[in-house]
């Protein structure tokens, strides 16, 4: 049966809420397997918007199922929030949200330690949200991260935070100056997370598989993007968990060879939030442009993002190594007006030139775009619903990516709605 992994291809913020908003309707199943509620996804349907932080975007169509993975670290409170909300806007959850037991949570502790360990940091600081996700990842490989399912067995709840707070005490107080956590308060705030969340609660890994063998179509969802990934992107400016194609399978226990196909979603240029080299960077008029125009400005955080030209060095590796079979094209309306627009075709570091994307941040950081310069056009095309009605120029910049790429579009989003989209080919 299909199985379809759609995955940021940049930075990150490249529209994957709206292409997972869009297949949805083609799928039965929409899985998160990475991340946490530091991301954000902007759904935008019939004039209302929606952000979700957690949940997956199926969660707005009736009759799909919704899954967190096993790969998500899950602040309760924030989950508890988002469900609530959502709610209350006549959303409905029973029986089709379902939250993995083996997901680890985010303790007040680590909330605190990414906040002040940021600030120690000064200007060498990642630039993170300061949600507790990166310490949360920290304890899981450090096997002393605390899971869903010891949100019901009092006893291992009880030790397991009992532990860890003595240790972050000492800590907290000797290394940060802060006062002491208290372990009770903590305990007795977390059952009760437990006791909401209970409901929604599965051994998601099982239930994957299920589905799939049932013959249902399934949507998994990525958070972050490739160049974010902590094993792929920029380290050490990049994100605590793997938001690469390979994140999918560890991150809710279904099998690689299920996965048909791997969706890629860029924008027509090139965003990043946070520190971190950014080869095409535009601190000039242009830049800002960018970002006037197409609203570049964190989903989660509020914070302007910084914006430059399309780089396809960077594309072509995320292309590699995710396997990726289609791209998503996000916000191509942006680039309209533009009497020329330009595309990074390489790295000049020195007396070389890359065209493949270095671990070595000193030369990310160092080097000079290679630029294509090509013609832009002048028409709104936000109403166009065909590939062929679009302006040749803006035809020739599809073209261009697609070509240097070396794969085919699965859709281009025009416009902020969901319908302002010319689907070239169904994912499924």
């Amino acid at each position: 049966m299909p199985c379809s992994v759609v995955l940021g291809a940049q930075w990150g913020d490249e529209g994957k809420g709206k292409v997972v908003d869009i297949y949805t309707a083609e799928s039965d199943v929409v899985v998160r397997y990475q991340g946490g509620h530091n991301a954000g996804h902007t759904v935008v349907i019939k004039g209302e918007q929606y952000i979700l932080h957690l949940i997956p975007s199926g969660i707005m169509h009736e009759d799909k199922v919704n899954i967190i993975g096993n790969g998500v670290v899950v602040d309760p409170e924030a989950l508890i929030q988002e469900i609530e909300d959502l709610k209350s806007k006549g959303i409905n959850f029973e029986g089709r949200f379902f939250l993995s037991k083996r997901c680890h949570l985010i303790m007040p502790y680590h909330k605190l330690f990414d906040k002040h360990s940021e600030k120690k940091k000064g200007s060498k600081k990642i630039g993170t949200t300061g949600r507790g996700i990166g310490p949360t990842y920290a304890d899981k490989m450090a096997r002393v991260g605390i899971r869903v399912c010891d949100l019901f067995d009092d006893e291992v709840l009880r030790e397991k935070i009992f532990e860890n707070v003595e240790e972050v005490n000492r800590i907290a107080e000797k290394i940060y100056g802060l006062e002491k956590l208290n372990a009770n308060e903590i305990f007795d705030t977390y059952k009760k997370y437990g006791e909401y969340l209970k409901p929604y609660v599965a051994e998601t890994s099982y239930l994957i598989n299920k589905l799939y063998d049932d013959g249902k179509k399934i949507m998994m969802e990525g958070a972050q993007g490739t160049l974010l990934d902590v094993d792929h992107g920029t380290y050490p400016f990049v994100t605590s968990s793997n938001a690469t194609a390979g994140g999918a399978c560890t991150g809710t226990g279904l099998s690689p060879v299920k996965i048909s196909k791997v969706i890629g979603v860029m924008k027509a240029y090139t965003t990043r939030v946070g520190s971190g080299p950014f080869p095409t960077e535009l601190e000039d008029d242009m830049g800002e442009r960018l970002r006037r125009v197409g609203g570049e400005y964190g989903a989660t955080t509020g914070r302007p993002r910084r914006c430059g030209w399309l780089d396809l060095v960077a594309a072509k590796y995320s292309v590699i190594i995710n396997g990726i079979s289609y791209i998503a094209l996000t916000k191509l309306d942006v680039l309209s007006g533009l009497e020329k627009i330009k595309v990074c075709v390489g790295y000049k570091y020195e007396d070389k030139i890359y065209d493949t994307f270095p671990p070595e941040l000193k030369i990310l950081e160092g080097c000079e775009p290679v630029y294509e310069e090509l013609d832009g056009w002048s028409e709104d095309i936000t109403n166009v619903r065909n590939y062929e009605d679009l302006p040749v120029n803006a035809q020739k910049y599809l073209d261009f990516i697609k070509g240097y790429l070396g794969i085919k579009y699965s859709l281009v989003s025009l416009g902020t709605d969901r319908e302002q989209t010319i689907l070239i080919d169904n994912v499924f």
